[in-house]
């Protein structure tokens, strides 16, 4: 385990920087406990001359916890429940999936 793993792990495990979820498969129904960082930042969107500001939900995950995230899979954090849209990324040390996220 290098460092940076290490520091993954401490991060995750700290309830100021990560909380509880619970991860539904679309496909399958399978479940699973994992943890998350949320992220909320606005979207900017142009449309010809206006530009629109939304707002927006995303979550990093680490992939040791959820090895295959999937459009459609259903993330539930609290009482909140979120469908994941898109593709997830990875990052570069391909440790971690950020995953765009909409309302259900």
């Amino acid at each position: 385990m290098n460092v940076f793993v290490a520091a993954m792990d401490r991060i995750y495990a700290n309830p100021s920087m990560a909380v509880a979820a619970l991860w539904i498969s679309a496909t399958t129904s399978e479940e699973m406990p994992i943890r998350v960082i949320r992220r909320a930042p606005d979207r900017i969107t142009e449309f010809g001359a206006g530009r629109f500001v939304s707002d927006t939900m995303m979550v990093d995950v680490r992939v040791a916890d959820l090895p295959d995230p999937r459009p459609g899979d259903l993330i539930v954090i609290g009482a909140d429940s979120f469908t994941i849209q898109g593709e997830p990324m990875r990052d570069r040390d391909r440790l971690i999936w950020s995953l765009d996220l909409r309302p259900t």
